[in-house]
């Protein structure tokens, strides 16, 4: 009874390490991808860059981002690699209890069968049986042989299971140490991808800087004209609120979306199917401009050409307009309002109910711009902006 629980924990412990394994396997295994994903998506958007070595500040962003999730990937594959380790040294440790365990149930089976007494009864248990000296003799040596033979049985039962359950394990080691070699060759492989951009990125920044007056000069006036839109933007959701006022407040069906736009923080689909944030809400430095601080209203999140805005979640379209070349749309979603800018095309209109992840037009391919494809993305909550990156999934 004791070794058959030894047995059974053995088993129980090998199965909740597998599980174990298993899904830390597989959570890494989708970072790795995801990882990769966005490497892809950014290396395609550099393809879509003029087709020339000259220095631009969207080639050097487009870079930057390369970088950042290249070395993310690198250090997601050596937490793979780590795991890895761990699960080679576990099942290592587990193939030794079962290469024990095994040799010693073998030992006991032989030492069962060269049991004389039991041998004899093997070759002959009729004559065991009749050779009893009375009748309760008989029933006891009858009790005896079925004892034995479920014993024997038993026995061989379970040295079949250990010696699969070590099969197994060597299987699972040949495995991950095959796994780990895969993971350290990737890994190399990104070290070397990652070496090769950061020169590329000294390069590109060092030519950058020769040209830092005239950049100077556009950044001025992108920012003047980012300035314009936060205004026009901030004027039609300040005159949005006030006529809600007027009409008493929000309704009971605003109300309903509104608490459920709430619920949602931090897990609200990102405005675009694709992409990354170029640039962040808030205070921070300019990459090239060290001294010029960069103050943004929302967010800019980075696509590839022909991509589409998409509505975050439900609600109503309360305003499209133009600003200098391009369109923005403001949605009500209760006393909250998304603001997607940016866009060539529209598909929706004033008025136009939308639906979570509704495309609402094409976003803008700047070519003066080295052909970025960005969208600027706001969250207002009445008339106080908001962090839109603490509203979107992550």
């Amino acid at each position: 009874m004791m070794r058959r629980t030894i047995l059974i924990l053995l088993a129980a412990l090998l199965s909740a390490g597998s599980l174990q394994a298993a899904d830390t396997k597989k959570s890494l295994e989708k970072k790795r991808a995801n990882l990769q994903k966005e490497i892809s998506n950014t290396n395609k958007m550099i393809q879509q860059t003029k087709k020339d070595q000259k220095a631009t500040m969207n080639k050097l962003t487009l870079l930057n981002q390369n970088i950042k999730t290249q070395k993310q990937l690198i250090t997601v594959i050596g937490q793979e690699i780590d795991a890895l380790d761990q699960q080679i040294a576990t099942n290592t440790k587990q193939r030794g209890q079962l290469q024990k365990e095994l040799e010693r149930l073998k030992a006991e089976y032989a030492q069962l069968i060269r049991e004389s007494h039991y041998a004899q009864l093997q070759q002959q248990p009729l004559l065991y049986i009749l050779s009893s000296e009375n009748f309760q003799q008989l029933i006891k040596r009858v009790q005896f042989l079925e004892r034995f033979a479920e014993t024997k049985s038993e026995q061989a039962r379970r040295i079949m299971q250990t010696s699969a359950k070590l099969k197994e394990k060597n299987t699972q080691l040949r495995t991950n140490l095959n796994d780990k070699q895969s993971s350290m060759r990737a890994q190399q492989h990104e070290q070397d991808n990652l070496a090769r951009d950061e020169r590329r990125q000294q390069e590109m920044l060092s030519q950058l800087k020769k040209k830092e007056k005239d950049l100077g000069a556009a950044l001025q006036k992108k920012q003047k004209e980012v300035a314009r839109l936060d205004q026009k933007i901030a004027d039609i959701i300040r005159k949005e609120a006030e006529k809600q006022k007027q009409k008493g407040g929000i309704t009971k069906e605003q109300q309903l979306v509104q608490g459920d736009f709430e619920k949602n923080k931090g897990r609200l689909p990102w405005p675009v199917a694709k992409g990354h944030i170029s640039g962040q809400f808030g205070k921070h430095k300019h990459p090239v401009h060290e001294r010029v601080i960069v103050d943004n209203k929302g967010i800019y999140i980075q696509t590839t050409a022909g991509e589409q805005a998409r509505a975050v979640y439900k609600g109503e379209v309360t305003s499209c307009f133009m600003m200098g070349n391009t369109y923005a749309v403001i949605i009500q979603h209760g006393n909250y309002r998304t603001v997607y800018a940016g866009l060539s095309r529209l598909s929706v209109k004033a008025g136009s109910k939308v639906e979570t992840k509704q495309n609402l037009g094409t976003i803008y391919t700047d070519p003066e711009q080295d052909n970025k494809t960005e969208l600027y993305f706001q969250i207002y909550k009445g008339r106080d902006i908001l962090n839109p990156s603490a509203w979107i999934s992550h």
